[in-house]
């Protein structure tokens, strides 16, 4: 047997040591609105519909704003490679100013959220409920954006381990803010969902501060003087990062929009149906972290090729990345084809009357969700990969046509007209996915991907 070149393995080992780590990060963050879900879900049905509400709101402005820290990871990598400190700490730092300012920016949407409820035609009795919910949660956007810059600020250096254990420690804190404050224990008055809101405020600003700690104290980032005249204004870098991050912020609301509209398209169908989609969504959506993870280290390992302008090692850690992402992947689909029933169950009750229903619909939803995870994870893997070379703008466009060109409209003939129901909208999604993937794919392969590119003169 033919052992792998050494430096497959380097990469190989580069992979899973910043994409493991990043996984773990991204389903511990996806835990914390799990665990508000089921505490809410334990206090009141009102306030659990009103969270929901409120979390789809905050999660799609979020989304946006998170382009700006996305935008900073491949920055990062690339100056850190160069030896370039000034320009590690002038991109991380703009990235800060761009989410504080955006998160100002977005409180009147927050404030006046009952009025963007109302036109989208939610219960008149849980509307009030969302927006105070809203209101209070809205002041934990700037912090919760400025720890996705300093935790991609971390990755980009090859500092995950720390981004994880911060994230493991918040869905611990959340689950006893949440307690205190949604319950009213410990002598603090009941507030339910408002009380989710603030424990979200504290559990934000608790994981920003220890990250900014780090960042400053740690020995081996204090060349980088991240907060040393924070005040005094950017403007070069905070375009380069404007520039590159609102497509980013574009593209990640593009993606998710489509799945929100799929979910209204089901609850079109029937209460089971939703539930249902609901389940698979939830499942689907957690094991999608892990190739997001991957992504993210996609990301670095091709920005430090760019930042060495070695072409070699950046087409080589491409392909050890998107090998690791298809394994994945591969794992996934037989998971959902074989424990399709097992996995939808665990989200219900024994004693739920509609249980043998819902499960039936959730499998059937999984077995389509297992036909799209290479393109999912594919896809994924090469915005990733073009972030890595600071390349945003083509793959918006690609998402946005991909998505809602062609996956929407495929959903809707699909689930409709051809009388296909749930799994015709989600066979809509599988196409639309499958169109990004086929499309980001080739832009990477045939421009920076290519054995005579030179990604960094673009």
């Amino acid at each position: 047997m033919t052992l792998a070149p050494p430096r497959f393995h380097a990469n190989l080992r580069m992979v899973l040591s910043l994409g493991l780590p990043l996984a773990g990060s991204h389903l511990a963050q996806f835990m914390l609105t799990v665990t508000d879900t089921i505490m809410l879900g334990w206090y009141g049905v009102a306030d659990l519909a009103a969270g929901v509400l409120g979390a789809a709101l905050f999660f799609a402005v979020f989304t946006f704003g998170a382009g700006f820290a996305n935008a900073v990871m491949p920055m990062v990598a690339t100056s850190a490679a160069s030896g370039h400190d000034t320009e590690v700490r002038r991109a991380t730092r703009m990235g800060l100013w761009l989410s504080i300012v955006f998160g100002i920016a977005a409180l009147p949407l927050f404030w006046f959220s009952g009025t963007v409820l109302s036109w989208l035609g939610q219960p008149a009795d849980v509307v009030p409920l969302a927006e105070a919910y809203m209101r209070i949660l809205g002041f934990s956007l700037v912090p919760a954006l400025c720890v996705m810059v300093l935790k991609n600020y971390l990755a980009a250096l090859g500092r995950t381990q720390v981004a994880l254990w911060v994230t493991v420690g918040a869905v611990g804190l959340n689950i006893i803010a949440n307690w205190v404050f949604i319950f009213g224990n410990l002598g603090v008055p009941e507030l339910g969902v408002r009380g989710a809101a603030i424990a979200t405020i504290i559990v934000n600003l608790a994981s920003v501060g220890i990250l900014a700690a780090y960042c400053a104290l740690l020995p081996a980032l204090r060349r980088y003087t991240l907060f040393q005249r924070f005040w005094r204004a950017d403007w070069q870098a905070m375009g380069q990062v404007w520039r590159l991050g609102w497509p980013i912020g574009v593209a990640l609301v593009s993606e998710s929009a489509l799945f929100s509209a799929a979910a209204l398209m089901m609850g079109w169908i029937g209460t089971l149906e939703l539930a249902a989609h609901g389940i698979a969504l939830e499942i689907t959506a957690a094991l999608f972290m892990v190739h997001l993870g991957f992504s993210n280290a996609a990301t670095v390992l091709v920005g430090r090729a760019r930042g060495q302008r070695d072409q070699q090692a950046l087409r080589e850690g491409a392909q050890v990345a998107l090998l690791v992402s298809i394994l994945f992947a591969s794992a996934t689909m037989l998971l959902y084809i074989t424990a399709g029933p097992f996995l939808v169950g665990l989200f219900l009750s024994p004693d739920e009357p509609a249980r043998a229903a819902i499960i039936a619909i959730g499998a059937s939803f999984l077995i389509v969700a297992a036909l799209f995870q290479l393109a999912d994870g594919a896809q994924v893997m090469a915005m990733g990969l073009l972030r890595g070379v600071q390349d945003t703008r083509g793959p918006m466009l690609i998402a946005a046509f991909s998505y809602w060109a062609v996956g929407l409209p495929v959903s809707y003939l699909l689930g409709f007209r051809f009388g296909f129901g749930g799994e015709g909208i989600w066979a809509g999604l599988v196409v639309g996915l499958t169109i990004a993937a086929v499309l980001l794919m080739l832009r990477f392969w045939r421009g920076p991907g290519r054995v005579d590119a030179r990604p960094w003169e673009a």
